[in-house]
Protein backbone atom coordinates (compact mmCIF):
# COMPACT_ATOMS: atom_id res chain seq x y z
CA UNK A 1 0.00 0.00 0.00
CA UNK A 2 1.19 3.37 -0.81
CA UNK A 3 1.11 5.94 1.76
CA UNK A 4 2.90 9.80 1.89
CA UNK A 5 2.07 13.19 2.48
CA UNK A 6 -0.96 15.30 0.74
CA UNK A 7 -1.00 19.12 0.69
CA UNK A 8 -3.89 19.93 2.99
CA UNK A 9 -5.32 22.61 0.56
CA UNK A 10 -6.14 23.33 -2.73
CA UNK A 11 -3.42 22.08 -5.20
CA UNK A 12 -3.13 21.99 -9.30
CA UNK A 13 -0.81 19.57 -11.27
CA UNK A 14 0.52 20.84 -14.64
CA UNK A 15 -1.08 18.94 -17.43
CA UNK A 16 1.79 17.50 -19.62
CA UNK A 17 4.29 17.51 -17.49
CA UNK A 18 6.30 14.21 -16.12
CA UNK A 19 8.13 14.10 -12.83
CA UNK A 20 11.59 12.66 -12.72
CA UNK A 21 11.50 11.49 -8.90
CA UNK A 22 14.30 9.41 -8.55
CA UNK A 23 17.85 10.09 -11.28
CA UNK A 24 19.64 7.24 -12.74
CA UNK A 25 21.99 6.53 -15.96
CA UNK A 26 21.16 2.64 -16.24
CA UNK A 27 17.60 2.05 -16.75
CA UNK A 28 14.34 4.64 -17.24
CA UNK A 29 11.27 3.17 -15.76
CA UNK A 30 7.83 4.95 -16.77
CA UNK A 31 4.66 4.41 -14.49
CA UNK A 32 1.78 6.58 -13.45
CA UNK A 33 -0.54 6.23 -10.01
CA UNK A 34 0.37 3.41 -7.67
CA UNK A 35 2.89 1.80 -10.06
CA UNK A 36 5.36 4.23 -9.22
CA UNK A 37 5.88 3.40 -5.82
CA UNK A 38 6.55 -0.11 -6.71
CA UNK A 39 9.17 1.47 -9.65
CA UNK A 40 10.96 3.17 -6.66
CA UNK A 41 11.39 -0.12 -4.45
CA UNK A 42 12.61 -1.49 -7.31
CA UNK A 43 15.24 0.92 -8.24
CA UNK A 44 16.34 0.52 -4.88
CA UNK A 45 16.67 -3.36 -5.12
CA UNK A 46 18.21 -2.92 -8.28
CA UNK A 47 20.75 -0.56 -6.67
CA UNK A 48 21.82 -2.23 -4.13
CA UNK A 49 21.62 -6.00 -5.57
CA UNK A 50 23.00 -5.17 -8.79
CA UNK A 51 24.79 -1.40 -8.79
CA UNK A 52 21.94 -0.57 -11.41
CA UNK A 53 20.68 3.14 -11.22
CA UNK A 54 17.81 3.11 -12.71
CA UNK A 55 15.74 6.34 -13.59
CA UNK A 56 12.48 7.21 -12.30
CA UNK A 57 9.41 8.54 -14.44
CA UNK A 58 6.03 9.74 -12.77
CA UNK A 59 3.75 10.57 -16.26
CA UNK A 60 1.28 12.29 -13.80
CA UNK A 61 -0.74 12.91 -16.79
CA UNK A 62 -1.20 10.45 -20.02
CA UNK A 63 -3.43 13.06 -22.04
CA UNK A 64 -1.45 14.75 -22.90
CA UNK A 65 1.74 12.94 -21.97
CA UNK A 66 5.38 14.26 -21.54
CA UNK A 67 6.96 12.79 -24.65
CA UNK A 68 10.01 15.21 -24.04
CA UNK A 69 11.11 14.11 -20.33
CA UNK A 70 10.39 10.30 -20.83
CA UNK A 71 12.59 10.83 -24.63
CA UNK A 72 15.58 12.54 -22.59
CA UNK A 73 15.28 9.70 -20.42
CA UNK A 74 15.43 6.86 -22.67
CA UNK A 75 18.38 8.13 -24.88
CA UNK A 76 20.50 8.85 -22.03
CA UNK A 77 20.05 5.40 -20.24
CA UNK A 78 19.31 3.62 -23.53
CA UNK A 79 17.06 0.94 -22.17
CA UNK A 80 13.55 1.40 -20.72
CA UNK A 81 10.62 -0.04 -19.46
CA UNK A 82 7.18 0.83 -19.54
CA UNK A 83 4.85 0.06 -16.40
CA UNK A 84 0.76 0.18 -15.68
CA UNK A 85 -2.05 -1.85 -13.98
CA UNK A 86 -3.97 -2.63 -17.72
CA UNK A 87 -3.72 -5.37 -20.18
CA UNK A 88 -0.86 -5.97 -22.06
CA UNK A 89 -3.31 -5.70 -24.88
CA UNK A 90 -4.46 -1.84 -26.02
CA UNK A 91 -3.03 -0.76 -22.49
CA UNK A 92 -1.33 2.89 -23.08
CA UNK A 93 2.02 1.26 -22.06
CA UNK A 94 2.23 0.57 -25.81
CA UNK A 95 1.62 4.36 -27.46
CA UNK A 96 4.15 5.02 -25.17
CA UNK A 97 6.59 2.12 -26.49
CA UNK A 98 5.77 2.88 -30.05
CA UNK A 99 6.40 7.09 -29.52
CA UNK A 100 9.73 5.81 -27.95
CA UNK A 101 10.85 3.62 -31.14
CA UNK A 102 9.80 6.02 -33.38
CA UNK A 103 11.78 9.15 -31.21
CA UNK A 104 14.78 7.11 -29.79
CA UNK A 105 15.75 4.13 -31.88
CA UNK A 106 19.24 4.92 -32.84
CA UNK A 107 19.82 5.41 -28.67
CA UNK A 108 18.47 2.14 -27.35
CA UNK A 109 20.40 -0.44 -26.15
CA UNK A 110 17.73 -3.25 -25.56
CA UNK A 111 14.04 -3.51 -26.64
CA UNK A 112 11.41 -1.77 -24.57
CA UNK A 113 9.83 -3.48 -22.11
CA UNK A 114 6.59 -3.30 -21.05
CA UNK A 115 4.88 -4.90 -17.34
CA UNK A 116 1.53 -4.95 -17.35
CA UNK A 117 -1.58 -6.53 -15.84
CA UNK A 118 -2.26 -10.35 -17.81
CA UNK A 119 -4.23 -10.35 -20.85
CA UNK A 120 -7.14 -12.21 -18.41
CA UNK A 121 -9.96 -11.40 -16.33
CA UNK A 122 -9.65 -11.24 -13.15
CA UNK A 123 -11.56 -11.90 -9.83
CA UNK A 124 -10.68 -8.61 -7.79
CA UNK A 125 -10.05 -11.07 -4.96
CA UNK A 126 -6.92 -11.91 -6.61
CA UNK A 127 -5.86 -8.62 -7.92
CA UNK A 128 -2.48 -8.60 -5.75
CA UNK A 129 -1.86 -11.63 -8.74
CA UNK A 130 -2.76 -9.85 -11.41
CA UNK A 131 -0.98 -6.51 -10.76
CA UNK A 132 2.58 -5.65 -11.41
CA UNK A 133 4.48 -6.39 -8.53
CA UNK A 134 8.08 -5.44 -7.52
CA UNK A 135 9.08 -9.08 -8.47
CA UNK A 136 8.19 -8.92 -11.86
CA UNK A 137 9.47 -5.35 -12.59
CA UNK A 138 12.73 -6.66 -10.82
CA UNK A 139 13.37 -9.49 -13.54
CA UNK A 140 12.21 -7.14 -16.16
CA UNK A 141 15.20 -4.80 -14.70
CA UNK A 142 17.59 -7.35 -14.58
CA UNK A 143 17.03 -8.58 -18.31
CA UNK A 144 17.46 -4.86 -19.73
CA UNK A 145 20.46 -4.84 -17.99
CA UNK A 146 21.84 -8.61 -19.66
CA UNK A 147 20.54 -7.61 -22.91
CA UNK A 148 23.26 -9.06 -24.96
Amino acid sequence: MAAEEVPVNDYTLPLSTAEVVREGTDVTMIGWGTVVHVLLEVAQMAHEQMGVNCEVIDLQTIMPYDSATIEKSVKKTGKCMVVHEAPLTQGFGAEIAARLQEECFLHLEAPIQRVTGWDTPFAYIYEPFYLPDKWRCYETVKKLVEYM
